[in-house]
């Protein structure tokens, strides 16, 4: 069974973050996003993905990716993912021994920079880059699956990076 860990922090938009070693486009939505998992299709860039997760405990939570047919990704993202599809630039980024993924969102969500990084335990001490600011983790407002429901741009409220 898959078990995902990971904490999400807010980015500035400046950094060295953006001397990234790889970057790469993804789109991304949600078949669903109801108790007791959610299920998305990710094309992360000619790459496709099937993924269910299930309901966060804390910063942990059961999750199952698989490959898929790039075609089949794009069949499902424009069938089937009514909410909207999500836009980023995937970012790569070690700091400290540690993958980082930044994401840089564009459409609806343009303006949000967020990092997430997965962990081996939820007690695994990391050091933050100077790059990174409030953590996210716990706030359901940053999850993608809501970001693809209640996009950045129609906040009323923007939290201070």
């Amino acid at each position: 069974m898959g078990t995902e860990i990971e904490r999400k922090f807010l980015v500035k938009p400046e950094g060295d973050w953006r001397q990234s070693e790889r970057q790469i486009h993804c789109h991304q939505g949600y078949i669903a996003t109801t108790a007791p998992c959610s299920v998305r299709v990710r094309l992360l860039g000619e790459r496709g993905y099937i993924t269910m997760k299930t309901k966060r405990d804390g910063i942990q939570r059961d999750e199952f990716e698989y490959e898929i047919p790039p075609a089949d990704a794009r069949h499902m993202l424009k069938a089937y993912c009514n909410a909207g599809v999500i836009l980023k630039t995937r970012h790569y980024v070690h700091h400290k021994g540690i993958l980082w993924e930044v994401d840089v969102f564009g459409g609806e969500n343009e303006g949000l920079i967020l990092a997430e990084v997965e962990l081996e335990s939820p007690t695994q001490v990391i050091d933050l880059p100077d790059w990174t600011t409030k953590e996210v983790s716990d706030d359901p407002r940053y999850f993608n699956a809501l970001l693809a429901r209640f996009p950045y741009k129609s906040w009323s409220y923007c939290p201070p990076e």
